[in-house]
């Protein structure tokens, strides 16, 4: 049971569990993507960016990158830059490549893709490798307070 889970449960949002298999990659959402049998554009990857000592979470398909320009505009920050993992793993108490939305030792401005709007649930890390949840954009929107905006390119 990982943090992530946990909060999902405590604040009794709908969630479906993805485990798969997972080894060490260069691009795990893409390998969590294909181990699930499921659309890249569906399977999301969480990214840490920031400016100065403002740090932001932006969820993005596997299928993409994030816009960095789009980002900062839709967090109200000047401009922002990836975060480097050892950071981003010091900031948010996960591992890189199980670094989940959810649950991370401070809470983030967390900005979600707009494409996530077109699926019913995507997936997220679940707060450790080989471990995804399923979980509604809409949902997310209304109990966490994560803003939905085109920050993938």
């Amino acid at each position: 049971m990982t943090p992530a889970i946990k909060l999902l449960e405590k604040l009794k949002i709908p969630f479906s569990l993805h485990p798969y298999e997972c080894e060490a990659h260069d691009d795990f959402g893409k390998h969590a993507a294909t181990q699930l049998g499921l659309p890249e554009a569906r399977v999301f990857k969480t990214l840490i960016a920031h400016h100065d000592k403002q740090a932001v979470v932006a969820i993005v398909p596997s299928s993409g990158m994030c816009s960095l320009k789009q980002l900062a505009k839709a967090t109200g920050l000047k401009k922002v830059e990836m975060l480097p993992p050892a950071e981003a793993e010091k900031l948010t108490g996960y591992k890189v490549g199980g670094i989940s939305p959810l649950a991370q030792k401070k809470r983030l401005p967390t900005v979600l893709d707009a494409s996530a709007l077109q699926f019913d649930s995507v997936l997220v890390s679940g707060g450790k490798r080989g471990l995804s949840v399923g979980v509604s954009a809409r949902e997310m929107q209304e109990k966490m307070g994560w803003i939905i905006a085109s920050i993938a390119e």
